[in-house]
């Protein structure tokens, strides 16, 4: 009988261990390096020799040469180390893998520096924020003698590779180990403006190296679901991939760690972020079975925000929006009540959905409360943004007084997003083109090839690219700029946050603009500006819809829609 039991155990162990098994839903892909962007000058002390081999077609082999002889790049150590920094091209995700081979390189040890930019790849750590939270950037490993050593999971474009043990290495070929969700480009977007067309495709990839295991805010820091990143990640998901299950994978990852009495990631903003995430996923997909299936932890959770209204029917929570705004308390306190507007009516919808009407009562007449209030944005791009789209201020006054007022000082990653949206609904289109142009465009000019934690546009005067060397009297635009938790190279260059004209341009530029719950009606309406033409297509539940639209020597703009059966499209 004894011996029953000790099976039934040794399955039950296996079946909890086969539970927590599943396949990585990431592709690998080996990517070599594009160029050698510096090396170590060879003299007395040490040398370098073919570093440029590296860059050409290898065969994947060890060795690539004559067997055992070996054929690559030769680092040797005769007293100091010696190195070689390579740009793979543009930002990744994943690791390096190195074959190392040669009748001599036995016993080598390598130090490896995994760099954003090039200085974070040249940087020491502790210096200017460079360090290894989050993901190792810095090490040194041990390489096996005609083997290969695959290192690394962090973001990337390039790495240094430093001999730091005496003697001579032979370094067969770099891969770089890309690890993405290979998922087709659904969305998209191209028009007579290569700059629009470059923003677009960056914003598009950055969202795409973010869907990781979940929904990240960055691949080198912090690699975590941050729930309040994840709405303008997710309506950048939706419009250029469609409905991922990694949306509601990252949203239940953020109810089954966090209680309904608390904060999501500690802060009430992402809590009220949850709601309206969870809300335009059920208006785009037309599925309200997670409203169902979560509806006691919905209910609990708008218990807790409203009881965080105060008597002068103010919000009562503190808050964060971003970065840039985060010194501006009025600020944060007028845009905390336009985001609590904003969650609590995406509740009373999603209760409507479910035939809740407790729910959808409580958080109406809470919503009727808050509304009482008419905050001021003190001059925060942020707070008028929110103000607009919650309808606590008209956005043709917001505009006026805030959004429009010195070009793109005050725009920021996160919420230029959402700044795009208020200027839209305020009939500022074609300042919002130019918005996309200077401020994501800027980043471009910096050598980005994904887009940024935060931004200045101030940064860029006098300062070298991301992909060049260091030059002395110029400012180092990774290095140099950033604070709170960013300082430095510390500071993220690939933040789903920043993703956001991925969206903007396929619902305003082609104005292609689902109506209703389920994505059934969808109406076009371009604005063309001052694009010749522009085309592209936006994923909807029931396929792709697909536009084209042309101006004409008139003025008038000619477009041609392709809808999939069971879309109604409203032509304006």
């Amino acid at each position: 009988m004894r011996s029953v039991w000790v099976m039934l155990a040794a399955m039950a162990a296996v079946s909890c261990a086969l539970a927590d098994e599943r396949v990585d839903p990431r592709e690998r892909q080996y990517i070599a390096p594009t160029r050698v962007v510096w090396r170590s000058e060879s003299g007395e002390k040490g040398s370098v020799t073919a570093p440029e081999i590296l860059c050409g077609p290898r065969l994947g082999q060890v060795p690539e040469g004559a067997f055992l002889n070996g054929s690559g790049c030769v680092l040797e150590n005769k007293g100091e180390p010696v190195g070689i920094l390579v740009d793979f091209g543009r930002e990744l995700h994943g690791g390096l893998l190195v074959a190392s081979g040669g009748p001599s390189s036995r016993g080598m040890k390598v130090r490896v520096r995994f760099g954003e930019s090039v200085a974070e790849a040249m940087a020491e750590l502790g210096e200017r924020g460079a360090c290894n939270d989050h993901a190792i950037r810095d090490s040194v490993i041990d390489l096996p003698w005609a083997g290969t050593r695959e290192i690394g999971n962090t973001g990337f474009r390039f790495v240094r590779i430093d001999l730091v043990t005496k003697g001579r290495l032979q370094i067969e070929y770099l891969k770089a180990v890309s690890l993405m969700r290979p998922w087709d480009y659904l969305g998209g977007f191209r028009s007579s403006d290569e700059r629009l067309n470059q923003v677009w495709a960056t914003a598009a990839r950055t969202v795409h190296l973010c869907c990781q295991d979940f929904m990240w805010d960055g691949i080198k820091r912090d690699r975590l679901v941050w729930m309040g990143d994840s709405h303008p990640e997710m309506m950048s998901v939706l419009a250029v991939f469609g409905g991922q299950s990694i949306l509601m994978e990252s949203f239940d990852y953020m109810r089954a760690t966090t209680d309904s009495n608390a904060w999501m990631d500690g802060m009430p903003s992402y809590t009220l972020w949850w709601l309206r995430c969870i809300h335009d996923w059920y208006v785009w997909s037309g599925d309200a079975s997670y409203i169902r299936d979560h509806l006691d932890y919905i209910r609990a959770t708008c218990r807790h925000v409203i009881q965080h209204i105060g008597a002068d029917n103010r919000c009562t929570m503190g808050g964060f929006l971003d970065w840039p705004s985060n010194h501006n308390k009025p600020a944060i306190a007028a845009g905390m009540q336009a985001l609590m507007v904003k969650a609590l009516e995406c509740a009373a919808e999603m209760a409507d959905a479910v035939k809740d009407a407790g729910l959808a009562n409580a958080c109406r007449e809470a919503v009727g409360r808050l509304r009482s209030v008419k905050p001021e944005p003190n001059g925060s791009k942020q707070a008028a943004a929110l103000l607009s789209l919650a309808k606590l201020r008209e956005p043709r006054e917001m505009a006026d007084q805030v959004l429009c007022k010195d070009g793109v000082k005050g725009v920021s990653t996160f919420y230029g997003y959402y700044m795009l949206e208020a200027l839209s609904a305020a009939g500022e289109n074609q300042r919002a083109i130019d918005t996309v142009r200077d401020y994501w465009g800027g980043m471009l000019d910096m050598g980005a090839t994904s887009f940024w934690e935060d931004f200045n546009v101030a940064w860029t005067n006098n300062a070298f690219r991301i992909d060049q060397m260091p030059v002395a009297g110029k400012k180092d635009i990774h290095g140099d700029y950033g604070e709170f938790c960013y300082v430095g190279f510390r500071h993220s260059l690939c933040h789903g946050w920043s993703s956001g004209p991925a969206a903007w341009l396929i619902h305003h530029v082609l104005g292609i603009q689902p109506m209703d719950v389920g994505c059934k009606t969808v109406r076009v309406k371009p604005f063309l500006g001052d694009l010749a033409w522009a085309e592209g297509s936006l994923p909807v539940p029931q396929g792709v819809v697909k536009v084209r639209h042309e101006k004409q020597p008139d003025g008038t703009v000619k477009t041609t829609i392709d809808a999939p059966e069971g879309v109604k499209i409203i032509k304006e």
